[in-house]
């Protein structure tokens, strides 16, 4: 069946869904790099809720490398369905927050200009842990990093967020305008601190006094923000434009669940996403270290022994009693010790409702997607939690088959001599180390833990590490997945 394209005139058909405000007094009071999924699932439907009080806080979205989402959203007016899925069903609304999407490639200055405008406040990012071109074992920026290199020699047509960034606060000092804040919303640690040190080193590589400046007048609050979004399916699109009567180019899915903790640190003004659900604290880092290491560090796991145990999509995964328990121990035993006590953060529920959120069957988030870029989340998401149990002296051994996994997968080849689709921006160093290794585990696991921008210097060298890893890494390669979780459950039943 063929449906109209959703855009303003389906406001009158679609009135119980439709936002709460009129869309053509908005101004825009935020761009947002990187307006991927997660965020138009995410920061835009809490921005959505305060447009109804407050028409100053329009996003202007920016993507950085494709224009496959301006494409899509332009002919829909920025308008798009969200979905919310669980097992009890599916509840649809439509988003209106998004003003306008920018193609940075196609117009730089463009990009700039907007960043630069004196209405927008805020610059939001989610662009991935790889899109802030840090090292991730040190967070200082690479500079040998190739949009680096090309944003030093063009500071006003960058490729990077960072250089982005950094061109609008040059403009705006330029005009004499207070600087905005940035607002990081990716999985990166203490990610406000991160970035604000990336922006630095960037500033100070260009040898202009910008450092300065932005070490003593630009704001980036840390954040931690938790949804999980799936990438969308033409099976959702089709599901979708059957349920509304108009055709959604590109809807997201999403679950139920949505949090968002945000440091209060604005040096300017910002929307009242208190009243729509986020939490303003003094210090995010008890939240975002519990969701790191909790639902981060539980993910990557489950995606990578899923997918080599042939699992598409977490669901799936956690219909295996040997994965759920494997998560469950995962959690309480080896990663909620190293968690510190947080007013309002309840470890033990935080627990169950990831669990549950996981096992949710009506979300197809798939392993493969999960599973990219491991490269730049390890580090956060596992070797962190991982170096406090080596410092107190505690067993790893959960954490060290999540690593295993992971360095299985990178391989290339999964356990039925399949090959692997592996994304991964250090694909290429990590490909010719696994072919040069092969797939003897103890070769295989002293060539990856080489990486020193993954494992730094310290866990190479650390025996009970290396031991652990080793040993869960030849299960996997010699047994496979499934019986490498059946072995884990024995020798902890051993114990």
């Amino acid at each position: 069946m063929t449906f109209p394209r959703l855009g303003s005139g389906a406001a009158g058909t679609l009135a119980a869904l439709w936002p709460r405000y009129d869309r053509t007094k908005i101004k825009t009071g935020i761009v947002h790099l990187g307006v991927g999924a997660f965020h138009r699932a995410h920061q835009a439907v809490y921005t959505d809720g305060v447009l109804a009080r407050d028409p100053r806080w329009g996003i202007a979205g920016a993507s950085l490398r494709a224009a496959d989402t301006r494409d899509a959203l332009q002919p829909q007016d920025g308008l798009y369905a969200l979905s919310l899925r669980d097992g009890q069903g599916e509840t649809l609304r439509i988003i209106g927050a998004l003003r306008e999407v920018l193609v940075a490639p196609e117009a730089p200055a463009a990009l700039i200009a907007a960043m630069a405008a004196p209405d927008v406040r805020i610059v939001s990012l989610t662009v991935t842990e790889k899109g802030y071109c840090h090292d991730p074992a040190s967070g200082r920026l690479r500079a040998d990093h190739p949009d680096v290199i090309h944003d030093l020699a063009h500071p006003n047509a960058p490729r990077s967020a960072p250089g982005y960034i950094l061109a609008a606060l040059r403009a705006r000092r330029a005009a004499g305008l207070r600087p905005f804040s940035v607002l990081c919303c990716d999985n990166l640690p203490a990610n406000g601190h991160t970035v604000h040190q990336v922006l630095q080193d960037l500033a100070e590589l260009q040898g202009s006094d910008l450092a300065s400046f932005i070490r003593g007048e630009v704001a980036c609050p840390s954040t931690m923000v938790d949804r999980i979004v799936p990438a969308t399916t033409d099976e959702d699109r089709a599901r979708i434009a059957g349920l509304l009567g108009y055709e959604d180019a590109w809807p997201v899915v999403s679950e139920p669940f949505s949090q968002w903790v945000i440091e209060d640190q604005f040096r300017a003004d910002r929307p009242d996403w208190a009243a729509e659900g986020a939490e303003f604290v003094a210090d995010v880092a008890p939240f975002e270290l519990a969701k790191l290491r909790l639902l981060n560090g539980s993910h990557s796991s489950l995606a990578y022994l899923g997918y080599l145990s042939g699992d598409e999509t977490v669901a799936e995964a956690m219909t295996r009693p040997d994965m759920a328990s494997f998560v469950a121990h995962l959690m309480e035993h080896e990663v909620s010790p190293t968690l510190p006590a947080a007013a309002g953060l309840d470890l033990a529920s935080y627990r169950r409702a990831l669990q549950m959120r996981f096992a949710n069957p009506a979300l197809r988030h798939r392993t493969w997607q999960i599973a990219m870029d491991g490269s730049q989340k390890l580090p956060q998401r596992l070797l962190g939690t991982i170096r406090d149990r080596l410092a107190a002296g505690a067993p790893i051994a959960a954490l060290a088959l999540g690593v295993a996994a992971w360095m299985a997968y990178v391989t290339g080849i999964d356990g039925q001599g399949k090959a692997i689709d592996v994304r991964d921006p250090l694909r290429d160093e990590l490909r010719r180390r696994t072919d040069a290794a092969g797939r003897e585990a103890a070769r295989l696991a002293q060539a990856l833990v080489g990486v020193e921008a993954i494992f730094g210097t310290d866990l190479p060298q650390n025996k009970q590490f290396m031991t652990a890893v080793t040993a869960a890494l030849e299960q996997i390669l010699q047994q496979g997945a499934p019986s490498a979780l059946a072995w884990f459950h024995a020798c902890q039943a051993r114990l």
